[in-house]
């Protein structure tokens, strides 16, 4: 009896597995690795009273170089994320997404080139709404020339 029970059991198990097929294209052997600003600092924009904790260059620019030096780049960590509320309020004059200017004076392509200096990837959050959670502009409407603007930033 105990052996049946064991037999069912095991039918059972069986029947639940499922074959899973997968690219051997050498990409995603890992998760996303790398650092991303949300968790400890959201959306802190701050800078005159708390310029080591506020979202700008700085911040990107000396994470990025602590992750080389201290070895998390060696090991895998090799991805920098700009999160929300890097933007400012409103779109240039020809409708492209700009970052905010006092915070990011060097502008996104310095920032990008500075990752990719100390081979590093770069990457950056956008919403695909009208606005991002933090109220900066959104993509919907300029998927195209914010794709191309990302582009030219090397992102």
């Amino acid at each position: 009896m105990i052996l049946a029970k064991a037999c069912c059991v095991l039918l059972a198990v069986l029947a639940l597995a499922q074959t899973v097929h997968c690219l051997e294209n050498g990409l995603a052997r890992t998760p996303p690795m790398g650092w991303l600003a949300w968790e400890r600092f959201r959306c802190n924009i701050d800078c005159v009273n708390d310029p080591d904790n506020c979202i700008s260059e700085n911040l990107f620019k000396q994470m990025a170089n602590i992750m080389v030096k201290e070895g998390y780049q060696k090991v895998g960590y090799n991805m920098v994320s700009l999160d929300d509320c890097w933007l400012a309020r409103e779109r240039d004059s020809q409708g492209r997404l700009q970052p905010d200017s006092e915070r990011f004076p060097s502008g996104i392509l310095a920032l990008s080139d500075h990752m990719h200096s100390r081979g590093l990837r770069f990457g950056i959050y956008e919403d695909y709404g009208t606005l991002t959670c933090g109220g900066y502009p959104g993509i919907l409407g300029h998927l195209e020339l914010d794709a191309q603007t990302f582009a030219d930033w090397k992102v």
